[in-house]
């Protein structure tokens, strides 16, 4: 009924892994946003899911059909500190298999407490809900591997956080939510057959090319750090800050997941934070690549019991795999900042060309996204007349492009499909959470509207695309726990 097909292979590893629980069920439940295309995707039944059957399961009123409901277990590294954690306020229902065959986990949070809760209520709050639904769409619709939002229920009850806040259910689709802190929680156990399944079962579900490996362990190490250079190469380029880069939120699919304290940074600095919490900038946007490295390297940390029985052994096999992140993540980068900048061919100096740009950027305090914007519709120009300093940066960059061979109408289409007009603003942004939590959803739809379609130059919204206004107060976000 209702098109649900959850199956339930995570379940089937050691319960060391997680802990059956059922939703806490919710006083006043109702639909603040259903994501109609998504669930098509997944082969739900739309016309059944919006009505109150839909509301009852996606706030954990009610089970869907073939449902078994667990917390999964996981450790992480959370800002440098190695800590136990779990699900504490997300309950996994399943996995759903999708037309195509894809197998995605079906994950509501915010349903109540479990086993890892930890003293925390279990709950969520609709504005950081809401958030997580928008970024992940964005995401999606800019080509980042991404958790999705299925639905976000409000629960006519309160939570208390900074301030009293409306309670809310989001309704989580992911790949998986195996993390690096999921192969942590094995190793901190010293159970090696525990660490076996878990490595076994990530290779069947998201790398089934690596069941036959040598050394299945180093491959798989290998493979992540391949998706991860290239994920978060995908994030400088659209100017992404996840905030919380901790091990337990470092997916082993390649996906981004939980989006706390994030945000798109307008001024362009390297420096920029935003999360309330990270006061020594350990997560800040230039710093993401190497925190990327430092996760991965407890990864392997986790893994060398598999990698091989010698340890010296296993520690130069993992030493040497961790050495590829770096040339894998400026590969995916600088070819990713040649895209956007219409280049089709590489030359030794495209680096230098880049970082002079970002370099001019930061003096200049230009916006990221409009930079690129200005340079995908001809308005390299203006800004020059706005600032003469820009001027020998053009040149260079134009004697570039006169190098190649392609016609200016191939270098703007290349421009147009790499460089977004619209991203996530965070004052957009938080104009659209505030104006729900106050009954108004349609700032909410125009928004996800414009965000599904990031690359069409030819739907000019100023209103959602332009740089906000000078701040005397920086932009801070919060993680809602």
């Amino acid at each position: 009924m209702s098109g649900w097909r959850l199956e339930h292979t995570y379940a089937k590893l050691p319960p060391l892994f997680y802990t059956p629980v059922e939703p806490t069920p919710v006083r006043d439940p109702h639909y603040v946003v259903f994501n109609v295309p998504l669930a098509l995707e997944l082969g739900l039944d739309v016309e059944a899911l919006e009505s109150d059957d839909g509301v009852a399961i996606f706030s954990g009123n009610r089970l869907p059909d073939g449902a078994f409901p667990i917390a999964q277990a996981y450790a992480g590294h959370q800002f440098g500190t190695f800590t136990a954690l779990g699900d504490g306020r997300a309950i996994l229902l399943g996995e759903q298999v999708a037309p195509d065959g894809r197998r995605v986990d079906i994950q509501l949070k915010g349903a109540g407490q479990t086993r890892y809760s930890r003293r925390g209520d279990g709950r969520a709050a609709l504005g950081p809900m809401l958030r997580e639904l928008v970024i992940g769409e964005a995401m999606h619709a800019l080509g980042i591997p991404t958790t999705r939002g299925l639905a976000v229920v409000a629960t006519g009850e309160p939570v208390y956080r900074e301030r009293v806040q409306q309670g809310a259910v989001l309704t989580r689709v992911a790949s998986s939510h195996l993390r690096v802190g999921t192969v942590q929680w094995a190793a901190a156990h010293r159970d090696i057959d525990a660490l076996r399944a878990i490595v076994g079962y990530t290779i069947d579900r998201h790398y089934p090319t690596l069941r036959d490996a040598e050394r299945p362990a180093l491959a798989l190490l290998d493979a992540v750090a391949e998706r991860q250079a290239v994920l978060i190469a995908k994030w400088q380029l659209v100017g992404f800050v996840h905030g919380v880069m901790n091990t337990d939120n470092m997916s082993l699919a390649g996906e981004t997941i939980d989006y706390g304290p994030c945000a798109f940074i307008d001024v362009y600095d390297p420096a920029t934070v935003f999360s309330s919490i990270d006061m020594q900038g350990r997560y800040a946007f230039g710093n993401q690549p190497a925190i990327a490295e430092w996760n991965l390297a407890r990864f392997a940390e986790a893994l060398l019991p598999l990698i091989d029985p010698d340890g010296e052994r296993a520690l130069d096999l993992a030493r040497a795999s961790l050495e590829r992140f770096a040339r894998l993540y400026e590969r995916a980068w600088l070819d990713g900042m040649r895209a956007k900048l219409g280049l089709f061919t590489a030359e030794d100096d495209d680096r230098a060309l880049v970082d002079d740009l970002l370099a001019w950027m930061t003096a200049a305090k230009a916006d990221f996204t409009w930079t690129f914007v200005e340079l995908s519709r001809d308005g390299a120009d203006a800004m020059r007349r706005a600032d003469p300093s820009f001027g020998p940066w053009l040149e260079r960059w134009r004697a570039r492009l006169a190098r190649q061979p392609r016609d200016a109408r191939e270098v703007t289409s290349l421009m147009r499909r790499h460089n977004p007009i619209v991203v996530p603003r965070n004052h957009r942004v938080e104009e659209a959470l505030s104006a729900a939590e106050q009954g108004s959803i349609a700032p909410l739809g125009a928004l996800l509207d414009a965000l599904r379609d990031p690359y069409d130059y030819t739907r000019p919204r100023p209103e959602l695309s332009n740089p906000p206004p000078p701040a005397d107060v920086p932009y801070r976000t919060f993680c809602g726990t």
